[in-house]
């Protein structure tokens, strides 16, 4: 089996080693229950890295409202695969190795953020956790990665093999409907980001919207704006019937702010903390997200709008221990 990224095997990058990164970590997970880690690795001008992590409470959370206690409808904990990924300098293009089969919504934000090729350790299959979640991963999770055009695999490390789970043709490219906007700014300044929610609030009337200011590597700045869209390489008007009848609890959708938090990396951006804004209350899952990607506050157009309670109930919680701040325009 050969890597896909010529780069990476001129530099000797295996996928079985990557996978031994994480599968050396996935203990350290302090969930009681289901341990995950993952390892995403790439290439971020023209230099590799890699970077290993497993689920996790962020500290924040953990210390100012524990790890029993859920925020609104989610856990409080960040999934190993995104955690990798808001940690990752530069996504696109990239692998990721994982010691557990993935769920839906780590599919959504792996295609979001770029990733082409998935590994999953062998030994993650034969777990209780793969044996409940097994039948959305196969349906949903897989789904969404066929779309999306990313090739996933079942990894052996002691024989060196990989069993291919679905493989996509190098020649595929996934359909793109409504694209993350990515244009440069002057400046990531708060009077210049209040002015661009506005042309961006015209823009999509009537849409689910999130924005934010980022920098890349030499301090430039970014305009992330992204909408409420079904998963990479969804159409919604084609895949409507798909779309409105998942499998399972999870949703085809990907929320405008997850999309924000994976477009950044994709694109070797740093979403400035502060200038972060949504046309209504992120759900719930989003809202954890934003913490575990290290931002602290949120600008809200619409603060009596979310999509389900369970925003609502997680705002509370966040904005009471002081953890996220919610500031309406």
């Amino acid at each position: 089996m050969v890597l896909k990224n010529n780069i990476l095997a001129s530099m000797d990058v295996s996928p079985f080693d990557e996978m031994q990164k994480a599968v050396d970590i996935v203990d350290d997970s302090r969930h009681p229950t289901s341990k995950v880690a993952a390892t995403i690795y790439g290439i971020d001008q023209q230099r590799p890295y890699s970077i290993s992590k497993t689920n996790y409470w962020p500290t924040s959370i953990e210390d100012k409202i524990g790890t029993e206690v859920s925020i609104g409808n989610s856990s409080g904990t960040i999934h190993a695969e995104t955690a990798c990924i808001i940690k990752a300098p530069y996504t696109k293009d990239a692998s990721l190795c994982i010691t557990d089969p993935f769920c839906p919504n780590c599919a959504k934000n792996i295609a979001e953020a770029g990733i082409k090729t998935i590994y999953i350790d062998h030994k993650g299959f034969a777990k209780d956790f793969a044996e409940r979640r097994g039948h959305q991963f196969k349906k949903m999770s897989m789904q969404i990665c066929e779309k999306a055009g990313i090739s996933v695999y079942e990894l052996h490390r002691k024989e060196q093999k990989l069993i291919p789970i679905l493989e996509v043709s190098e020649a595929y490219h996934p359909y793109d409907e409504n694209p993350v906007e990515i244009e440069a700014v002057p400046e990531a300044d708060e009077n210049i980001f209040k002015d661009f929610i506005a042309i961006k609030s015209q823009e999509n009337k009537g849409r689910k919207l999130a924005v934010a200011f980022a920098r890349d590597k030499n301090r430039r700045a970014f305009g992330i704006t992204a909408i409420s869209h079904p998963a990479m390489g969804y159409s919604s008007d084609k895949d409507i019937e798909e779309i409105e009848h998942p499998e399972s609890k999870y949703s085809f959708m990907m929320e405008p702010v997850n999309r924000l938090l994976m477009a950044a990396p994709r694109n070797g951006l740093h979403i400035v903390n502060g200038l972060v804004f949504c046309s209504q209350i992120p759900t719930a899952r989003e809202q954890v997200n934003i913490v575990g990607a290290d931002l602290s506050s949120i600008t809200i157009r619409n603060m009596t709008k979310a999509r389900d309670d369970w925003a609502f109930k997680a705002m509370d919680a966040l904005g009471k221990a002081e953890i996220l701040s919610f500031y309406e325009l």
